[in-house]
Parts: structure tokens; sequence; C-alpha cells
């Protein structure tokens, strides 16, 4: 049968042909789009991800500097081994090398490079370069070698808890290296090899290599070399007071830097004790910012502002010190149970009269006094860049007593933060303006753009006039013999504390104290401030004037030395005097003998006979200088 196509059915069946050309035409199009516009960088990625294999190059992080330019911490080149199984030809030999280089469990390292299911494995991390080099030259199959970055600090145990450490893979873990971490990180490269479908490479094949970004640079205001004094004083301290802890501050007085910040016991930042956590916490700690203590007498400076800005005091009033005062029914001892006797002012901060500054406080009163002491920065954080900041502790002003506001007075009943003290001590110096405390100068990215700078608040918290007085009378507090003579012959302030510690119940623990000093040059105008805090010294005396004052004294020696400053006062010769044997004597009678001498005094007990002396008779001593009885 013969079938006959009309020109109008021959038409129709063309346009359906064409139709389905279209649509198949207009499908693939479509399909292309998809897969090369929608989907093409993923199935790109997992085209490289099956035939080539790639290894992370870590970013180098960011360095730290000094406020000179003096590097602190760098990172250098370390390598990470890696074993691809299905490359290696002889596993016992590569086993048995690499146990013996790199100090690796053999039966370990074995079962690793047998793997033939994994593309690679890592055997070890951050080796150093002459043992990267000699892993190559035995020429292992189926071994590589990948970049990684290592840490050095170039001082080892300097800063230790202001910069802290980081981990082996490079992650910060304590003091900035942590609180920084998103600053000093960087972006990581790689490094890309092409292989088969076993993932064995293919020799001769293209290499690719992306390098890393390296992490944003620090600059500190500490200055390395005031760092190194105020180390050096630490160490001193610590061994010979037989401290539990000592920690210390040099601050810029005019801007609240931190030029120098340490404590001891610390421990080589090249060499973290990572075995021991209890040692690596503790010590890893920046106490003057999260420890809080009652600060005794250094916070007498603070009182004495108050009640001078407030005008319920000048330096013409006079104070009677029975060695007591009696407050709500309780009897609040002086440090000198004998009492002071009538003094001025002066005197009586000089002397570090407990009775004096319970009177000013009670003059200001708890309304007055806590409108100060908030205004200062009491139980607040300083918004120092540190991790873990303390508040101090403040009680609430509705619970306060007559006999407690007599007690802070004098540093006892209210918690500071040694960097908290230390701060308001600057902005009560430095003519009154209160400043957020900085240990970070800058950070810069590798383009040189700035990324970050601190956030410093500044306050008014007492008039210039009230400053000017306030830095008379710490220069004549230390200055005991005569002017310039705490440090011979330059203008040094200062004031010392000593404070008992509580235990977990909140009794007095017996026989544990913080012994403290802070110091200030000039003292007429500070630009340097200096602390000391020593907690449970336990070597014979505790008090303020014998246990940390020293060490201040030691530690403003040194700077001038070092910076070669001229004395202020070139005519000032303190003499020396040989302490004399006053032990059986009665009290009267023994100070009657310092008093020969030219020596000052702080009694440890209440009866009326000297049992033991420090230092022992025939020491060596400068005139002014303050010794212990024992009664």
């Amino acid at each position: 049968m013969q079938i006959s196509y009309t020109l109008h059915s021959l038409q129709k069946r063309i346009k359906a042909v064409f139709l389905v050309l279209i649509f198949l035409v207009c499908s693939l199009g479509i399909r292309l789009f998809v897969v090369q516009i929608i989907n093409g960088p993923e199935l790109q990625r997992k085209a490289t991800d099956q035939w080539t294999r790639d290894l992370s190059l870590t970013a180098p992080r960011g360095s730290f500097f000094d406020s000179t330019g003096d590097s602190l911490a760098v990172s250098y080149t370390t390598y990470n081994v890696y074993a691809r199984g299905r490359e290696v030809t002889d596993t016992e030999k590569v086993a048995t090398t690499l146990s013996q280089l790199l100090d690796l469990n053999y039966e370990k390292t074995l079962e690793k490079v047998s793997k033939k299911n994994v593309s690679e494995v890592l055997l070890k991390m951050q080796i150093e370069g002459d043992l990267a080099e000699k892993i190559y030259e035995v020429k292992l199959d189926g071994i590589y070698l990948a970049e990684n970055v290592g840490r050095y600090y170039v001082y080892g145990n300097l800063l230790t808890q202001l910069l802290g450490f980081s981990s082996i893979d490079n992650k910060g873990q304590a003091g900035l290296e942590a609180y920084l971490n998103e600053y000093l990180v960087g972006e990581d490269g790689y490094s890309y090899v092409q292989s088969d479908l076993q993932g064995k490479e293919i020799g001769g094949s293209i290499r690719y290599y992306l390098s890393g970004i390296a992490g944003d640079n620090v600059t500190l205001t500490a200055n390395s070399k005031v760092q190194i004094l105020l180390e050096k004083v630490l160490e001193e301290a610590y061994a010979e007071q037989k401290a539990k802890s000592v920690t210390g501050i040099v601050m810029d007085a005019k801007t609240s830097e931190i030029l120098a910040i340490s404590s001891k016991p610390s421990f080589d930042l090249n060499d973290p004790p990572r075995d021991n956590l209890t040692e690596l916490f503790e010590q890893s700690k920046m106490k003057a910012v999260t420890d809080t203590y009652e600060p005794g007498s250094t916070f007498k400076i603070l009182t004495i502002a108050a009640a001078l800005e407030e005008g319920v005091t000048n330096l013409e009033d006079r104070f009677y010190c029975p060695g007591y005062r009696v407050v709500d029914g309780q009897r609040i001892k002086c440090w000198k149970t004998i009492g002071h006797g009538s003094q001025n002012l002066v005197e009586a901060f000089a002397n570090s009269c407990n009775c004096c500054f319970m009177d000013l406080a009670l003059r200001l009163g708890v309304d007055k006094f806590y409108e100060y002491m908030e205004c200062f920065g009491l139980g607040q954080k300083t918004g120092i860049t540190i991790k873990g900041e303390s508040s101090g502790i403040l009680m609430k002003k509705e619970n306060v007593k007559t006999v407690d506001l007599a007690r802070m007075g004098f540093g006892h009943a209210i918690a500071v933060t040694p960097i908290q003290l230390l701060s308001i001590v600057a902005g009560l110096t430095n003519g009154g303006v209160w400043r957020t405390p900085t240990v970070i100068d800058k950070i810069v990215n590798v383009a040189g753009d700035v990324t970050y700078t601190p956030d410093v608040e500044e306050r008014r918290i007492l008039s210039a006039s009230t400053s000017e007085i306030v830095n008379f009378l710490l220069q004549k507090a230390e200055n005991k013999e005569a002017d310039y003579s705490f440090v011979e012959g330059y203008n040094v302030g200062g004031k010392t504390g000593t404070a008992q510690k509580y235990n977990e119940n909140g009794q007095i623990a017996t026989g544990k104290y913080i012994s403290s000093f802070i110091g200030t040059y000039p003292a007429d105008e500070p630009e340097y401030l200096f602390m000391i805090m020593v907690d449970e010294p336990s070597a014979g005396a505790y008090y303020g004037a014998l246990v940390a004052a020293p060490y201040g004294k030691s530690f403003f020696s040194q700077l001038f030395e070092f910076y070669d400053l001229p004395k202020d006062d070139s005519s000032v010769v303190v003499q020396e005097v040989i302490m004399p044997e006053v032990t059986g004597y009665s009290l009267t009678n023994a100070i009657l003998e310092l008093k020969k001498v030219g020596l000052n005094f702080e009694i440890d007990g209440s009866g009326g006979i000297v049992i033991d002396q420090l230092p022992p008779a025939g020491t060596k001593l400068k005139k002014g200088e303050t010794v212990l009885f024992k009664t």
C-alpha cells in the first residue's frame, strides 16, 4: 500500500522535528548553564579534590613588638610531617626511620604509614628545619613535608603573663596571644599536587602553591628595657622574702600606659609547663589585673585626696594618736600601738597613722566618702585590654556602718586590684585626670593599615591644686631623713602598705600579710609610677616599709642608672649608720637608741620589751631607713 504525503502534512512533520530539536538544544543549553555557571564552582572543587592532594600551609602569626620596636614574639618556619600510605613502598623502613628521627613510637608509626584508605595522615607537627632537612635527604616514598609556623619568644620569660602563649596548632591559649587571637592568626595557604585515581602523585605533574597572609602585628606600650629591670627586682623580692608571689607594675603617670608588668613565679614562654596544668594556670594569671586584695596603707592616698578636695582637712590640721580609736564601741588599733602622739597632717601621712585616717573618713561621712570612691573608680573595672579583669570589692553603701567607714579610711574592709589602685594613683598625681590604663599601642596589618587602637577614657577625679598637695605628701612620706634621701639625690615619693589576709571563712589568716609599695618619680610632677606587691612574705618581716619599699628603692636606682639621669640634688649625701643592739631593751629605751643614730622603726607585737630585731646589730644601714622591733 503506497502512502502519499501532502505538502501540508510534510510541513507539520518538519515543524514537529524542528520543535523537538529546539527543545533538545534548549534543554542541553540549560543543562550546560546549570553545570558550568551555577554548579561550576562546586563541581570544579570536587574535581580538584579527586585529582589533587593538598596540604595546608599555616600563615605566620602576627608579631609582638615593644614600644621601641624591639621584637618580643615572632613566628618562624617549621614543618609538619605527613604520610600517604598508598605511596609508601617499604612501610617497615619508613616506620623505623621516622620513629628514630622524630622520636615516635615505632608500632604507632608503622600503623599510620600502612593506612591505604586515607589520603594522608599527620605524623608530627612543627619539627625544626634541620630535622626536616634530614628527612628530606633520606628520600622516603610517601612522606611529605608541609610548612607550618612555630612561635619564638625573644626574651623567654619576659612578659610571661602579658604575652601568654599559643598551642602547637597556632591558637592563642593565654594572655594577649589568646585575647588578640583574631588579629594574630592570619589566613592559611595551601600546597596542591596532582594525583591519580588511587591518590598517588603523578610524576612530573604541575604543583600549585598558594601562600598564606600573615596575621596583624601588635605594638605594646611596654618597654623591654624597663621590663627587664622590673623582672630582676621581682625575682630578688620573690627569693629573698620567700613569698608566695610577687607582682609589679611600672606605669607612665601622664598617660597610664603600662611600661612593664609581671608576676613571679613565672616560666619561659618557649617552654611552658604543660605537664603541670595547676602550675601553668597559676603562673599564667595576670595577678595585677585578676586578683583583688585589701590594700592597707597605700589606700590612704585616696582617703587623704578626698579629704583635701572636700575641705575637711588641710596641711596645718593636727591629730592626736594614743594608739587606737574607739568606734561603735570597737577598739581599732593604730599599727603603732604606743601611739604617734600629736602630729600635723604631713607627719600623720608620713607616719601612716591609722587614727588620722579613721578621723578623715568619719569627717567625710559615708555619702561623701562613697561619692569620691565611686568617682575614683572603686568597685569598677578599669577597661584595660587584658582578659579576666576583676572590679574589686566595694561594700554596698547602705550596709556600711560607722566602724566599717573608719576601717575603710586606712585601707581595710575594701578590696582592689593592683592595676585599679595604681591607675587611680596616676589620676591623683598627674593633675587630677584619670585615664584608662593601656597595654596595647596599636595593631597593624601586613599592608600597614592600623586595625586597632585602644579606647581611652579620660575623666577628672581631682582638682589640679589638690593633686599638687598629694604629690607633696608622697614626697615627704618616703624621704624621712631629708628631701631626696629615699633614693639619694633623686626626688622620689611613695607610700607603703601592709594588710592582713583572710581565709575562706572570712576570718583573719594568722601570720599571712600582703606588703606593698607605690613610688612616684619625680615626686612633684610624676612621670613614672612603680608598684610592688609581695604576697605572704615569710623571711621574718611583713611591714611594707621593710619588705616592699627596699625593692622600690632598688628599681628606681637601677632606672636612674640605666637612663643615666642626673640627680635632682647632687648635694644630698645620706649618712651610713650601724644598727645598734636593742634586743632585751625596753621599747622606750630601744626607740631612744634608734633616734640617736637616725633610724625609723616598725613594731611587731604589743609588749614592752624588745625580744628580737631585724636587721641584727652591726648591720650597715642608710640613715632614715626602717627597722623592725619584735616585742
